[in-house]
């Protein structure tokens, strides 16, 4: 009966989350309040302060469903495909997953959860920084590229160009916009023969089955027949 209980309490927890996932994407933190959250959810007040002291505690629960610990990385060794593979699928979840959504914009919010988004932006760069480290050894960049410079350049044109995506097409066209950044930078990061077996392969558009890629495209551009 106790886990009965434990795995209620737990699926309660989760489904909160979730909600507040909706709303703070929705409103941002400044603006959304707990007794949204609350109807939303279909709890109570009580029920909403059994698993979150405040509104920051529930916000920190969404950030730390953000960490890339959390995001099954795709199959293959690390390094530059490993690297194109992870955006592109962060670039289809951050299209129907809301809980990824709203801990990015928690993350680029000045709503009293600096740490915390400084916190989740070096665990990214860090992951960048470890597949460009891989990248290196295994002779698959340019002598002239900086790791760790590469990575912050990365990490601010991917979520400057998600922003431009959520402005403008509600994120419809992000997987497109991220395969172009890759076809840009790749020949300024990439050696030759790195780049002739890289490929830019967009995640299925079906939320039940984000491991399966469509048809690969190459980087030139052109969609393997």
């Amino acid at each position: 009966m106790a886990g009965v209980r434990q795995a209620r309490a737990m699926r309660t927890r989760q489904a909160i989350i979730t909600v507040a996932a909706e709303v703070f994407d929705e409103y941002g933190y400044d603006s959304a309040s707990l007794s949204r959250i609350v109807q939303r959810a279909g709890t109570t007040m009580g029920g909403l302060y059994f698993h979150f002291e405040s509104k920051q505690a529930l916000a920190k629960a969404v950030l730390a469903e953000q960490s890339p610990e959390q995001w099954l990385l795709p199959p293959g060794a690390d390094g530059l495909q490993r690297l194109i593979d992870v955006t592109m699928r962060l670039a289809h979840e951050l299209r129907s997953n809301v809980v990824l959504s709203a801990g990015l914009r928690l993350t680029f919010e000045r709503s009293g959860l600096e740490k915390e988004g400084a916190t989740l932006h070096r665990l990214w760069t860090d992951h960048l920084r470890s597949q460009m480290a891989a990248a290196r050894a295994a002779s698959e960049l340019l002598p002239e590229v900086d790791e760790a410079e590469c990575a912050h350049m990365l990490m601010g044109a991917y979520f400057g160009i998600q922003v431009l995506s959520q402005a403008t097409t509600g994120r419809a066209d992000l997987p497109e916009r991220v395969a172009a950044l890759w076809r840009y930078l790749l020949p300024g990061m990439a050696t030759a023969e790195a780049r002739a077996r890289l490929e830019i392969r967009p995640y299925e558009d079906v939320a039940a089955d984000l491991s399966a890629p469509g048809p690969p495209t190459r980087v030139g551009g052109e969609a393997d027949g």
